[in-house]
């Protein structure tokens, strides 16, 4: 199932972009308008947000499910269907409407969603041995990061622009999470060199780690399969990735708080992990 959602998020990527510029050029060659304008109704939002989301995005959180997207989409095919009709046009509109609407419907609800989490990660109890390797190059053990309390934030790597935007968010707090004594970890699979480019980008007192191997991930059952987009591996990441995980331990290394996120676009915001912190009497 993970390697069909690694093929299928490239191919309607490459879809949604393909229809917006043939729709475009319709229109600019006279094509029917309603037919066309409903075309791009059902794929340039999702060119737009994603664009969005590449470029701009400074938090690491989308709609669930885009309903504003949706019922654009929703209009889009409902206008390509009343052009056709009226005009009695080629179909062709109605087809490529039809499709931008399905596959955006299957990007937002299956997609973008994580089913069946079942991690080996429980509030109450240490966790499991694991090795990681900080970005200059010196190694850490699961056992050594029970020395004080830590927020372990296990992300894709740096491709993933919401990721990007969690340790963004993150770091802005760096501050109080000193203040606190508390150790804020960042840890992916992804090649070592992208981890060292993200520890000098930031330059906060974080700890940046590579998990060689997927390792880790794997001890704490949240490896994540194919869970890189086909095609990325041309720029030496591997097709196993992480599910996006946030861990929260105390001073003796046992876990205290858990966020499993079950969509990708949707993580949890400082402020949550600030209040845990208050809570168990670490943060003030």
């Amino acid at each position: 199932m993970n390697f069909l959602k690694s093929v299928y998020v490239v191919s309607y990527i490459s879809f949604a972009i393909a229809v917006s510029i043939f729709a475009a050029m319709r229109l600019a060659d006279g094509g029917h308008p309603i037919i066309w304008v409903g075309v791009l109704l059902t794929t340039a939002p999702f060119m737009l947000i994603l664009s969005w989301i590449m470029l701009v995005q400074r938090t690491a959180r989308t709609s669930q499910r885009f309903p504003v997207i949706i019922f654009l989409a929703i209009l889009g095919l409902a206008m390509a269907l009343l052009g056709w009709n009226q005009m009695q046009a080629s179909i062709l509109g109605v087809q490529l409407a039809s499709g931008g609407l399905l596959g955006f419907l299957i990007y937002t609800y299956w997609y973008s969603s994580f089913n069946n989490r079942s991690s080996q990660i429980e509030v109450g109890k240490k966790l499991p041995d694991f090795t990681l390797t900080l970005a200059d190059g010196s190694e850490m053990t699961s056992e050594q990061l029970r020395d004080r309390p830590s927020i372990l934030m296990f992300y894709r790597g740096n491709w993933c622009p919401l990721c990007m935007a969690q340790v963004r968010e993150l770091s802005k707090r760096y501050q109080e999470l000193e203040a606190a004594n508390v150790r804020t970890a960042m840890i992916s699979p992804q090649p070592h060199k992208n981890t060292i480019s993200l520890a000098k980008k930031f330059n906060v007192g974080f700890e940046f780690y590579t998990d060689r191997k997927n390792k880790a991930a794997r001890a704490l059952g949240i490896a994540n399969k194919f869970g890189v987009p086909m095609g990325m591996q041309v720029l030496g990441y591997d097709s196993e990735t992480v599910l996006p995980t946030v861990i929260i331990t105390d001073a003796n290394g046992k876990v205290i708080w858990l966020h499993e996120t079950d969509n990708y676009r949707v993580r949890p915001e400082p402020d949550v992990f600030m209040a845990v912190l208050r809570q168990h009497g670490i943060a003030v």
